[in-house]
C-alpha cells in the first residue's frame, strides 16, 4: 500500500483545493443507483412497498366533466383500466431504470425524465435532464474530466419499492392520478484515481423518486431527493425491520443536515492511511448494504468452511492452518468467544475459516479433501461446518484484539445497532465474534471487526 508522499503537508493542501473542487460534481452521481451484483450475479432486488412508505401522494387536478349519463359499472371500468395502465407505466419505468443502471446509464433514455427534472443530495441541487446526464457521464468516465478523475465507479441497487397509483382524481384524465413516491436503496463505490494513493470512496443511501402522469411514457420523474446512511439517518427513529413490514414515510427517518458535515464525510474517505497489514488470503466476498455512522452492514453467502476449538489462538491458526494446506482457504478468520467462563459447564471457544462460497440458491459440497482428512486421527479436533448466507454488522477497531477490546467494540456496535433501530438475532449476546484478515506477525495497520448478525433490517 501506498504512504504519504514526500512533502505531505504540501500535497494536503494541494488534495484538499482540488478535492473541493470536484466534489459537488462527483456526489451529484450518488442520485443514480445502478443495478445490484446480488452478490455475483446482478440480481436486482425488487420488494412490494408498503403503503405508509409513500412521503407523499401529489394529486395533479385537470379540469374536465363525465357525462351525467354514463352508469356507474362503466365510471368504474374505466378508471380500472386507467389505473392499470399508469400501473404498467411505473413497471416499465423500473425495467427501463433497471437496463440503465445495468449500463451506468449508456445510453439515458430522456423520455422518461421531465426536462425541468430537480435533483437534491446532500452537497448538491440542480435542475434540468440536460444537467443530469452530464453528470452521470463524468462518473461514468464518458467525459475528459471523468476519465482523469475516476475508475471502477459501480452503484449497488439493494431494492426497488414504491410507485402505488394511490386515486384516480378525475376518472377521465390520467393527468389527476396521485402517485406514490419511488425509494430505492443502493451502495455507491468509486475510485478517485487522480489521488496518488487511489482512495475508494463508499457511500450508502436511498433515493426518493417523485413521479407524475405525462410524457410519451405516460409517467415523468420530475425529482428525486438523496439521502446518505451516514449523515442522514434520525438516531433512534423507527426504521423498518423489513422490506415487507410497514415503516414511517422516508423523510421522517432521513433529514438534511449542514453540507458541512457532507464534506467532511466525503474528504475523510481520501485520506492515506499508510502501510497496511499483509492480507492472509483472499477475502470472502459480500455486498455492501449500509456504510453507516461508525459501522457497516454487509450480505455475505453461504459458504462451506472449516471449524476447530482453541484455547490459545495461535493453536487455533496453526491446526487450521496445516488442515487446510492445498485447499486455499478464504480470510477472514471467524472466532465465537462465549461469556459464560463462569459456568460449570462452559463453550470453548471456535475459530472458522471459509473454503468455498456458494451462489445464491445453491448447495455447496465440501472439498473431497477436506472430507477425507476430516474428524480423524491428528484431525479428528476439525470440523467440516456449512453456514447460511446473512446479513451482519460490522465495527472495525485497530486496537490488537484482545478480550477488553473486543468486547468493547462489541459494546459500541450493539449501541450504534439500537441508535438505528437495528435488530440483532435471537441469543447473539452470549457472545463475541470477532474477524481477523491480516497474516500473523505482519506489520502496517491492521485489521479486526467485530459482528454481529441482524434479524430486523430493511434489506
Amino acid at each position: 500500500m501506498s504512504t504519504y508522499p514526500p512533502k505531505s503537508i504540501t500535497a494536503l493542501v494541494v488534495v484538499v483545493g482540488f478535492v473541493n473542487a470536484v466534489v459537488a460534481s462527483m456526489l451529484l452521481l450518488l442520485s443514480l443507483p445502478a443495478s445490484s451484483d446480488a452478490f455475483l450475479h446482478g440480481e436486482v432486488v425488487m420488494s412490494v412497498v408498503p403503503s405508509s412508505y409513500m412521503r407523499s401522494r401529489t394529486v395533479f387536478p385537470h379540469l374536465a366533466s363525465s357525462s351525467s349519463s354514463s352508469s356507474s359499472s362503466s365510471s368504474s371500468s374505466s378508471s380500472s383500466s386507467r389505473r392499470d395502465r399508469l400501473s404498467d407505466a411505473i413497471t416499465n419505468l423500473k425495467r427501463v431504470l433497471s437496463r440503465e443502471y445495468a449500463t451506468f446509464f449508456d445510453p439515458m433514455v430522456e423520455s422518461w425524465y421531465a426536462t425541468d427534472v430537480t435533483f437534491e443530495d446532500p452537497l448538491t441541487s440542480l435542475t434540468g435532464v440536460a444537467s443530469y446526464r452530464s453528470n452521470v457521464d463524468m462518473l461514468a468516465g464518458r467525459t475528459l474530466l471523468g476519465r482523469v478523475m475516476f475508475e471502477d465507479a459501480c452503484i449497488n441497487l439493494h431494492s426497488i419499492t414504491g410507485g402505488e397509483v394511490v386515486a384516480l382524481v378525475d376518472d377521465d384524465d390520467d393527468r389527476s392520478a396521485s402517485i406514490g413516491d419511488v425509494v430505492t436503496r443502493w451502495t455507491l463505490r468509486v475510485t478517485v484515481k487522480a489521488l496518488p494513493w487511489r482512495p475508494e470512496a463508499v457511500f450508502s443511501g436511498v433515493s426518493v423518486y417523485e413521479l407524475r402522469p405525462g410524457g410519451e411514457n405516460g409517467i415523468l420523474i420530475v425529482g428525486q431527493r438523496d439521502y446518505w446512511d451516514s449523515i442522514n439517518m434520525v438516531p433512534h427513529h423507527h426504521h423498518s425491520s423489513s422490506t415487507s413490514s410497514p415503516s414511517p414515510p422516508i423523510d421522517e427517518q432521513y433529514r438534511r443536515v449542514d453540507k458541512s458535515i457532507s464534506i467532511r464525510d466525503f474528504l475523510g474517505q481520501l485520506r492515506p492511511y499508510g502501510l497496511r497489514a499483509i492480507s492472509a488470503a483472499p477475502e470472502l466476498p459480500y455486498t455492501l448494504l449500509r456504510r453507516g455512522d461508525g459501522y457497516e452492514v454487509r450480505r455475505y453467502p453461504g459458504y462451506v468452511g472449516i471449524r476447530t476449538n482453541y484455547e490459545r489462538r495461535d493453536y487455533g491458526y496453526a491446526g487450521l492452518g496445516a488442515f487446510a494446506v492445498g485447499m486455499d482457504p478464504l480470510s477472514p478468520s471467524l472466532m465465537r468467544v462465549y461469556d459464560d467462563v463462569d459456568a460449570s459447564n462452559p463453550r470453548e471457544k471456535t475459530m472458522t475459516w471459509p473454503l468455498r462460497y456458494a451462489a445464491p440458491g445453491e448447495v455447496l459440497p465440501p472439498p473431497d479433501d477436506a472430507v477425507e482428512k476430516s474428524g480423524s486421527g491428528q484431525w479428528r479436533s476439525v470440523d467440516i461446518v456449512s453456514v447460511d448466507g446473512r446479513v451482519v454488522a460490522i465495527r472495525t477497531f485497530e486496537d490488537a484484539a484482545v478480550g477488553p477490546a473486543v468486547r468493547n467494540a462489541d459494546r459500541e456496535l450493539r449501541d450504534m445497532l439500537r441508535r438505528d433501530c437495528l435488530v440483532p438475532c435471537d441469543h447473539s449476546e452470549e457472545f463475541v465474534e470477532f474477524a481477523q484478515y491480516d497474516a500473523v506477525h505482519s506489520m502496517g495497520r491492521r485489521r479486526t471487526e467485530v459482528w454481529i448478525e441482524l434479524a430486523g433490517h430493511p434489506f
